[in-house]
């Protein structure tokens, strides 16, 4: 993995309705709302040391129309963090918008699944620093990792392994995986399934999301060859210490005990 970017944290506000929350599995029906002021809790990570954020606009993930525009420029311009934002983008417009507001990446999700070669066109457009190709997954019942669209609630009948190789080909470099059905549950990262990625595309900066419950969890992800960890739940709900898990990661320490 030489030459790649050092590892990043990213912790993650997921904005519904102007309120910062967290879903179980993607199920906009179990929502735990964690506070009404995303731009104080953005200010919040930065003065705990991040650098960077991953900020969802979970309103626009279903039916598209990236509302978060103001937001993303009032953390742009009030922090010095560094901004992954998506939910919604459904255009090469939205892209331009987002960068131009602030963004330091855009991520595509569903439109990546649904049109791969438009958005490969995008990143030769836009660099390949400016774009996260999001492939959230799910495992169904013949064990294919499949690939579902609109936040999560229909399928696509893409495969994961398969998309993210022509990404990898057409010169992708992040790239953001969810296991759904960890995600939100406090239950552990796929820690196999990041293995098997980071093997087959070595290539690819993978960031991990889903399951985080602890500091040794976003140890272990970086371990099985991921660049960067998403942490939601754990983070907010106080079982991950922000501040010490980003100096043992720039310090290149081990896990925690």
């Amino acid at each position: 993995m030489s030459g790649l970017n050092a590892p990043i944290i990213l912790p993650a506000i997921d904005v519904r309705d102007g309120r910062v929350v967290r879903l179980k599995q993607g199920d906009y029906a179990q929502e735990t709302v964690y506070g009404d002021d995303p731009q104080a809790m953005a200010r919040c990570f930065a003065d705990n040391g991040a650098r960077w954020l991953h900020l969802v606009d979970l309103d626009a993930a279903r039916e598209g129309g990236y509302t978060l525009e103001p937001l993303l420029r009032q953390i742009d311009v009030g922090t010095e963090l560094r901004i992954q934002t998506g939910g919604g983008v459904r255009s090469r417009d939205d892209v331009a918008t987002l960068l131009r507001a602030g963004a330091a990446r855009v991520v595509i999700g569903s439109l990546a699944v649904q049109q791969p070669k438009m958005v490969i066109a995008w990143l030769d457009e836009f660099g390949t620093e400016a774009i996260t190709i999001a492939l959230d997954t799910r495992r169904d019942a013949a064990g294919c990792w499949r690939l579902p669209i609109r936040g999560w609630t229909a399928e696509a009948g893409q495969e994961l392994f398969p998309l993210a190789e022509r990404f990898a080909k057409a010169g992708l470099r992040h790239l953001l995986c969810t296991d759904i059905a960890r995600d939100g549950m406090l239950s552990g990262p796929n820690i196999e399934l990041y293995r098997e990625l980071s093997s087959a595309f070595p290539q690819l900066e993978i960031q991990a999301s889903g399951g985080m419950r602890s500091e040794a969890d976003a140890h272990a992800a970086l371990a099985a060859g991921c660049r960067g960890v998403v942490l939601g739940r754990a983070l907010l709900e106080g079982a991950i210490d922000l501040s010490r898990l980003l100096s043992a990661v720039a310090a290149g320490g081990a896990p925690p005990c």
